[in-house]
């Protein structure tokens, strides 16, 4: 950089030209010079890696942050952190600062939960939320979740995830595919797919297969085919299940996420859902 005479400009100058990269830019530029590593820890830079409605998203925090610097808030916000009264959780993107939603399970839909019979709601120290909702038993197994894209970062491909557990006591949870979907309102963009909720436990699978026999391929026959999607292993200690992805662009539209199985008719239990995340699928791991 020394050839191109950055060095010679003022930094307020190179504070600008930083601001126009990435987050893992500024910070790698820090290691040119003493002036360059003032550039890169100016509010000038980090405050046009905010999100530009992050003054509302602070006012709906549960717990206000303390920050001495734009940088600082911004690394704050790339942690989960609640908001909205602990019915949601938020983060920034450390790669990008593109923003993800977790909506806990109270803010889904979810068939019958406020019945004891059906579902039971439960504090665990594996989630930032007060409250999990696990499927005791029932035969129809519909979980709907919502989000406005305004709220979402602009011209940005989203995957919507089921955050979840299955249980040591689950039972009939993939005998029959269930079906998933995002669908966003007044466009074309739906995304529709099968998935299995699979159960861990060896036992268990070995008593459906005693119980159910041939009924599983039947069961089958009334789903159409897709890709067959199964939960994978998250470094939270949740599984997550891809719903179906979606393109954000400029206007504001309600995107629908879905996972139905109402068509086996058999019992099932032992699905432990903590939320629906909502972010950016271009994001780096």
């Amino acid at each position: 950089m020394e050839c191109l005479g950055f060095n010679k400009l003022p930094e307020g100058c190179v504070s600008i030209i930083l601001s126009l990269t990435s987050p893992p830019d500024a910070c790698k530029s820090s290691l040119v010079s003493p002036m360059f590593r003032a550039a890169a820890e100016s509010d000038v830079v980090w405050e046009r890696f905010l999100p530009a409605d992050y003054h509302d998203i602070l006012c709906r925090l549960v717990e206000p942050l303390v920050c001495s610097s734009r940088k600082e808030l911004f690394l704050r916000l790339c942690d989960p952190i609640l908001i909205d009264g602990g019915s949601k959780s938020f983060r920034l993107d450390k790669w990008s600062g593109k923003k993800s939603y977790l909506l806990s399970a109270r803010e889904l839909s979810i068939t019958w939960s406020n019945d004891p019979m059906y579902w039971s709601w439960r504090s665990t120290p594996e989630s930032r939320f007060s409250h999990v909702a696990e499927l005791r038993t029932m035969c129809w197994l519909e979980i709907h979740g919502k989000i406005r894209t305004q709220m979402l970062s602009p011209n940005t491909k989203y995957g919507a995830y089921l955050i979840m557990k299955i249980s040591n006591r689950a039972y009939g949870l993939d005998l029959m595919p269930s079906e998933i979907s995002v669908e966003v309102s007044n466009s074309t963009q739906v995304c529709n797919g099968t998935a299995y909720l699979r159960c861990s436990d060896s036992k268990n699978k070995q008593m459906e297969r005693l119980f159910y026999g041939n009924r599983r391929e039947m069961l089958r026959s009334r789903v159409i085919e897709g890709d067959g999607r199964v939960p994978c292993e998250r470094e939270d200690g949740w599984m997550e299940l891809e719903l179906g992805d979606f393109f954000n662009g400029e206007g504001d539209e309600e995107v629908r996420m879905s996972l139905r199985e109402v068509k086996g008719y058999h019992l099932k239990g032992g699905l432990i859902i903590e939320g629906i995340e909502v972010r950016p699928k271009d994001s780096r791991k």
